[in-house]
């Protein structure tokens, strides 16, 4: 899902893949429970990687085909992609809802501007992120790029 701050910055999650150590930046989210419906994951996602408040998840979102190796097995298909607003600059989270091997493998959380994506070291997942921030929240300054 992509979170904003007051100040637009996009949280990201920086991973270690622990089949073979790649490191990838990604918003937060994760899979369907069963019963769960997407937005109702995208909530509970949210309050497990972060501490943030799940009710800022705006029932907004737009598909998005995935295509992603982690831990050794390849995930293929479409993810629903919500957004969520703060009205805190950089809300501060907690790790306290993270399964045991999220806590081994998440290393940081970062508010980045979506001007510095381009400039974050590791790959960035999904590959266009920026054109999913375009099609969420057409009214930011990335409102250019398209999906």
């Amino acid at each position: 899902m992509i979170c904003l701050d007051a100040a637009h910055r996009l949280l990201l999650l920086h991973w270690r893949d622990p089949f073979d150590g790649a490191w990838l930046w990604e918003p937060p989210g994760g899979g369907i429970e069963p019963g769960e419906t997407p937005l109702m994951a995208a909530r509970r996602e949210l309050a497990e990687e972060t501490g943030l408040n799940p009710a800022a998840v705006l029932d907004r979102s737009v598909p998005v085909e995935r295509d992603v190796w982690w831990n050794g097995k390849r995930y293929v298909g479409p993810e629903h992609f919500f957004v969520a607003y703060f009205t805190k600059q950089q809300p501060a989270l907690v790790r306290t809802g993270l399964l045991p091997d999220e806590r081994a493998n998440l290393h940081e959380y970062a508010w980045v501007a979506w001007s510095d994506l381009d400039s974050l070291s590791d790959r960035i997942e999904p590959p266009q992120l920026s054109a999913v921030l375009a099609a969420l929240v057409p009214e930011g300054p990335w409102r250019h790029l398209a999906l």
